[in-house]
């Protein structure tokens, strides 16, 4: 049943992949912290207005979500990655409505390293400068090597790890954190660049 449910999600996207607008996302480096004030104002630009109800943990969904092309960066999928300047945020920046961390977990596994709490502790930061009513959806994505169910699999248990992370280091409530698996299917580089080994954060 569970490989049918994953079948049918893959093949929506492939028929969805035409019929959805790119997106801008932050793509910040494993050696970048981010500016709380910048991920507040990237949260807010990228609140969709989804209903808790189109989440569902354990269960990938697609409705409110963009595709990227399965290749580099182009018009589909804006790619920014520049360094932080000590408060200072550009327009277009500002014009993100996705945050993209490199977050680094063990081999083949949901366990989050030390180095990724970093980035994720600063984040933590910009999501309490939001409103308490804003929701925040964390997706897991992978690289393209493995098949399609195993990379849904492991990315869903690694956005519910940063979820986790979220909910008992910092107290965000975890109702305003939904999780969702997309695995190989958004990539921002070519399909098998480990770069497109990452955890994606917009507003829900």
């Amino acid at each position: 049943m569970l490989q049918c449910r994953v079948g049918a999600f893959i093949a929506l996207l492939g028929a969805l992949g035409s019929a959805v607008h790119g997106e801008d996302v932050r793509l910040y480096r494993a050696d970048e912290t981010p500016d709380p004030h910048e991920v507040a104002r990237i949260l807010n630009n990228g609140s969709r207005g989804l209903d808790a109800r189109e989440f569902e943990d354990q269960t990938p969904r697609t409705r409110g979500f963009k595709l990227a092309a399965p290749a580099t960066p182009s018009a589909r999928s804006k790619v920014q990655s520049s360094g932080i300047q000590s408060g200072k945020t550009s327009p277009a920046r500002d014009r993100s409505d996705a945050i993209a961390l490199p977050i680094q977990f063990d081999f083949d596994s949901a366990e989050l390293l030390p180095a990724a709490r970093r980035q994720l502790d600063a984040l933590a930061q910009g999501i309490n400068l939001l409103d308490i009513e804003r929701r925040v959806v964390i997706e897991g994505h992978t690289d393209g090597v493995g098949s399609d169910e195993y990379n849904l699999e492991l990315s869903l248990r690694r956005a519910v790890a940063v979820r986790q992370y979220l909910v008992t280091v910092h107290g965000i409530h975890e109702a305003r954190l939904q999780t969702l698996g997309l695995g190989k299917t958004r990539p921002l580089f070519d399909k098998n660049s480990p770069a497109n080994r990452r955890v994606q954060f917009h507003g829900g």
